[in-house]
C-alpha cells in the first residue's frame, strides 16, 4: 500500500486529518506539558564539585542554556520541552564530561554526573533520536544521531572522511584529497552524490555541497573539518525537512560541531604517514571558543608514493550578547597529492597506478556566522550567512589519456529564519535562503601525444538560489505528531561556454517541494504497540550545466525526486528496533558526469526501493548496534539495474568504555555487497573493519591508542575503457582502487587534565 499511494493523494489525506484534529485541540491548554533536568556533579572520589559550568543543548533546534552548580554540586534546568538533550559539565582540572539524555513529556529528569578517569569524553548511556523527539527543526522520523565518541575516524592518521557513519559506506580515494563520498542504499554515484551535507553552525545549516563541481554534480567535501571538532552526526531523509533542499534525493548528513574542545595535541603515525592535530580552548568554560589545527604528510597505503601534504585550520567562537547567541566559524584548507587513481580490478598494475603523473590539489576557505536572537523563551529569529572560496586542480587518467579538470569559485549566502512554539500542538517555522555560486574557469584539458595540455571545454557558470520555506508542527491528543511544510526553490543558471558559444544559455527553474510527516505515538495504555510514521517529500538535485543538450534541446537544469518513507520503531527487551521502508522516484535527468568527457550522462528515470533494519542495545559502559540495508535501484523505463548503486549493506558498530587495564575500545565491521556496474560488469564486494583501542594514563594526561583498518575489495568501482602498456587497443574493464589494511599508533596529551 505504501508504494501505491500517490504523493497528491497522500497529502490530501494528511491535510484532512490535520484539519480535523487542529479544530479539536490546536490551542488546547491541557495539551501543554513541560519538563525539567536536575542533577549533581561530583569528582572521581565522589565529592561535590561546586561552580562547575553546566551547558544544556537541544540537538533538534540548537537552543542552549547554561548554569553553574551550587555549593552542594547541584544544578537544575526548569521548564524545558521534551526531547533529546546534551548535558555538558566543565570544571578546571577535569576532562569535559558530556551526557546525552532523553526527557519525556511532563517529567522531572535527574542526572548524576561524575568526572572520572575514562578517556572518553562522553560517559553516558546514549539514546538515539526517537519518533517522540520529532520537532519543527527535526521532522524526519528516520533520523539517527550519533555522538562523536561513538563513531570512528574514517581514516585515522590520513585525510578523507572525518568519521565513519554506520550504514553509510564511505569511499575515500587513496590520498583523500579528492572529496570522498558517503553512500546510501540504492543511490548511485561516485561522481557527485545526491546527498545533502551540512555543518551545523549554531542553529544554521551550512550547506557543504558544490553544484557543478569540476569533478561532479554535487560534491560535498568534508576534508575541511578536523574530526575532533565534530560533536554529533545526524542522518535523515533530506526530502522531509524544509531546511534541506538542493543536492538531496532522499538523504542528508548533518555534522554538529562543538562549542568547546578540551585542549590537546595528538600525533598519529604508521610507517608511511604522519598526522598531527592540536586544539585549544580558554580555561574559562563560559568562554565558548576553540582553535584547531591539523597537518598531514604521507604516502598512503598503495605502492605509488603520494607525497601528500594537507593543512587544516578551524576556529569557532560563540558570543552571548543579551538575548543573542552569535556563532562565528572559520575554515581554512590546503591539500595536494599524487593520486594513484583507478586500476583494473582483475589485472596486476605496477605501482597501483596507470599514470604516475596523476595529481590533485585543492584549497578551501569559509567564514560562517549565525545569530540566534531569543525574542522570548519560545520565539527566535536567526540571521545567518557565509562566504566561501574553493579551487581544484585534478589530473587523472581514466583510460582516455591524462586529463586536467580545474576550477575556482566564490560562494556567498544570506539566510533568515523565524521559529515560534505556541503550544504543544502548534509550532511555526518560516525562512528564506539566498545563495550565489560562481564557478569560474571550469575547465577540462587533455594531454595530447606530445604531452601538451590541449583545452577541450571551458565554462564560466553562475548559479543563484532563492528558497523561501514554511512548516508547521505539533502533537495532537498526545498520540499524533504532524509536520507539514512547503519549500520553493528558484534556481537561475547562467552558463557561458567559452569554446562552444552555441551551448551557452541562461535558464530558470522553479521547484515546489511539499513535505509531510504523520507519526502515531501509542499511549501508555497501549505501550505494547510500536510507533509508526509515514512521510512524503520532494527534493531536487542541480544538474551540471555543461551538457550541450540543455542549451539545444531545452533540458532541465534540475532533477527532481519524490520520496515516500515508512518507519516503525519499538523497544523490546531494552533493545531499540527500527524498520525503515523507502520508495524514491528520480527524474530522467538525474545524471552523473563522464570521467572521460567531463559532460553529463543521464541515468534516470530511476526507482529506488529499500528496507533498512537497525537494532541497538545500550549498556552502562557502551552499546552495540547492527544494521541491515537492502535496496533495489532500476531505470523505470527499461527495468535495467542502475549502475554503481549499493544493493546490500551490513554494518555492526560497538563501543566499550570499561575494559580491563582501563582500556576503551571502538569497532565497526562494514560489508557492501556486489552491485552492477553497467555493460554486464559486477563489482567486487567490499569488506572493512575499523577498530580503535585506547589506554588513558589519567595522572599524566596522556592517552595511547592503536587504530586498525582491515579491508578487502576495491573502492570507487566503475567501468572504464582502459588500455595498459603492451596492449594494442583499450577495452572496457572493471576498475577501482585497491583497499589495503594498515595499523597506526597515536599518542594524545591533554593539557590541564592532571589534577
Amino acid at each position: 500500500m505504501l508504494f501505491s499511494v500517490s504523493g497528491k493523494t497522500f497529502l490530501m489525506i494528511v491535510a484532512r486529518c490535520i484539519t480535523f484534529l487542529l479544530c479539536s485541540c490546536l490551542f488546547d491548554a491541557s495539551a501543554w506539558a513541560v519538563s525539567s533536568i536536575a542533577g549533581n556533579v561530583s569528582d572521581p572520589q565522589g565529592r561535590n564539585v561546586s561552580g562547575a559550568t553546566i551547558h544544556l543543548l537541544r540537538r533538534a533546534n540548537a537552543s542552549r542554556r547554561e548554569t553553574r552548580t551550587d555549593e552542594q554540586g547541584q544544578f537544575i534546568f526548569a521548564a524545558i520541552d521534551p526531547g533529546e538533550y546534551r548535558v555538558t559539565a566543565e570544571s578546571p582540572g577535569f576532562p569535559i564530561l558530556t551526557r546525552t539524555v532523553d526527557v519525556s513529556a511532563d517529567s522531572a529528569h535527574t542526572e548524576s554526573l561524575q568526572f572520572s578517569a575514562l578517556a572518553s569524553q562522553n560517559q553516558s548511556v546514549t539514546v538515539s533520536a526517537d519518533v517522540s523527539d520529532l520537532g519543527i527543526f527535526a521532522p524526519d522520523p528516520a533520523q539517527r544521531i550519533m555522538i562523536r565518541d561513538e563513531t570512528l575516524d574514517a581514516n585515522p592518521g590520513r585525510p578523507g572522511m572525518p568519521v565513519s557513519i554506520p550504514g553509510m559506506p564511505v569511499e575515500s580515494p587513496a590520498g583523500g584529497v579528492k572529496p570522498p563520498q558517503y553512500f546510501v542504499p540504492g543511490v548511485a554515484g561516485d561522481h557527485g552524490e545526491p546527498i545533502a551535507m551540512f555543518f551545523q553552525i549554531g542553529g544554521f545549516l551550512f550547506q557543504n555541497n558544490l553544484p557543478s563541481n569540476a569533478h561532479g554534480n554535487g560534491y560535498a567535501d568534508p576534508n575541511v573539518i578536523i574530526p575532533i571538532a565534530i560533536e554529533s552526526v545526524a542522518t535523515d531523509g533530506g526530502a522531509f525537512n524544509v531546511r534541506e533542499g538542493n543536492n538531496s534525493v532522499n538523504a542528508a548528513i548533518v555534522f554538529g560541531l562543538r562549542g568547546r574542545i578540551e585542549p590537546m595535541v595528538r600525533l598519529t603515525a604508521d610507517f608511511r604517514d604522519l598526522n598531527l592535530v592540536t586544539a585549544w580552548s580558554p580555561r574559562d568554560p563560559s568562554d565558548k571558543a576553540w582553535i584547531g589545527l591539523e597537518v598531514s604528510y604521507g604516502n598512503g597505503y598503495l605502492k605509488r608514493l603520494e607525497h601528500r601534504k594537507q593543512y587544516k585550520g578551524n576556529v569557532s567562537k560563540v558570543f552571548n550578547i543579551g538575548k543573542h547567541d552569535l556563532t562565528v566559524y572559520g575554515i581554512g584548507y590546503l591539500g595536494a597529492s599524487f593520486q594513484p587513481g583507478l586500476v583494473p580490478v582483475y589485472t596486476h598494475v605496477s605501482d597501483d597506478t596507470v599514470d604516475a603523473r596523476q595529481r590533485e590539489e585543492t584549497s578551501n576557505g569559509a567564514l560562517i556566522f549565525n545569530d540566534i536572537w531569543h525574542l522570548t523563551e519560545r520565539r527566535q529569529l536567526q540571521f545567518s550567512g557565509f562566504y566561501r572560496y574553493y579551487t581544484l586542480d585534478v589530473r587523472p587518467n581514466f583510460g582516455d589519456g591524462l586529463i586536467r579538470q580545474s576550477e575556482h569559485r566564490n560562494v556567498n549566502s544570506e539566510d533568515v529564519l523565524y521559529a515560534e512554539r505556541y503550544n504543544k500542538a502548534f509550532s511555526l517555522l518560516a525562512g528564506v535562503d539566498f545563495r550565489r555560486e560562481a564557478p569560474r574557469a571550469l575547465d577540462l584539458d587533455k594531454f595530447d601525444e606530445a604531452g601538451v595540455l590541449r583545452p577541450v571545454t571551458a565554462n564560466n557558470i553562475t548559479l543563484n538560489f532563492a528558497s523561501p520555506f514554511v512548516a508547521i508542527d505539533g502533537t495532537l491528543k498526545n498520540f499524533l505528531h504532524y509536520n507539514v511544510g512547503f519549500r520553493r526553490d528558484e534556481v537561475n543558471v547562467d552558463n557561458q561556454d567559452i569554446y562552444r558559444p552555441m551551448f551557452s544559455f541562461s535558464r530558470r527553474a522553479s521547484i515546489n517541494s511539499p513535505k509531510g510527516t504523520v507519526a502515531l505515538l501509542p499511549p501508555e495504555s497501549l505501550s505494547f504497540l510500536p510507533t509508526v510514521s509515514l512521510s512524503y517529500g520532494q527534493a531536487f538535485h542541480v544538474n551540471d550545466p555543461r551538457i550541450g543538450t540543455t542549451a539545444i534541446f531545452g533540458g532541465t537544469i534540475v532533477s527532481k525526486a519524490r520520496s515516500y518513507q515508512l518507519v516503525v520503531s519499538k523497544t523490546i527487551a531494552k533493545t531499540d528496533f527500527r524498520v525503515t521502508l523507502a520508495h524514491v522516484t528520480t527524474a530522467q535527468q538525474l545524471a552523473r558526469v563522464s570521467n572521460d568527457t567531463g559532460l553529463q550522462q543521464d541515468e534516470g528515470p530511476g526507482l529506488i526501493k529499500s528496507v533498512t533494519v537497525t537494532a541497538r542495545r545500550n549498556f552502562s559502559h557502551g552499546f552495540v548496534e547492527g544494521l541491515f540495508a537492502r535496496a533495489d535501484a532500476r531505470d523505470r523505463l527499461t527495468g535495467e539495474p542502475t549502475p554503481e548503486a549499493p544493493r546490500l549493506i551490513w554494518d555492526v558498530l560497538a563501543t566499550l568504555d570499561k575494559l580491563p587495564f582501563h582500556l576503551v575500545a571502538r569497532g565497526e565491521y562494514e560489508h557492501v555487497g556486489k552491485k552492477p556496474e553497467g555493460g554486464g560488469f559486477i563489482s567486487v564486494p567490499m569488506r572493512e573493519f575499523r577498530g580503535a583501542l585506547v589506554r588513558p594514563f589519567e595522572s599524566k594526561g596522556i592517552d595511547l591508542g592503536l587504530n586498525v583498518f582491515l579491508a578487502s575489495g576495491y573502492g570507487g568501482q566503475t567501468v572504464e575503457t582502459l588500455g595498459l602498456p603492451g596492449e594494442s587497443d583499450p577495452f572496457d574493464r572493471l576498475t577501482g582502487f585497491p583497499l589495503r589494511s594498515y595499523l597506526s599508533a597515536s599518542v594524545t596529551y591533554h593539557f590541564g587534565r592532571t589534577h
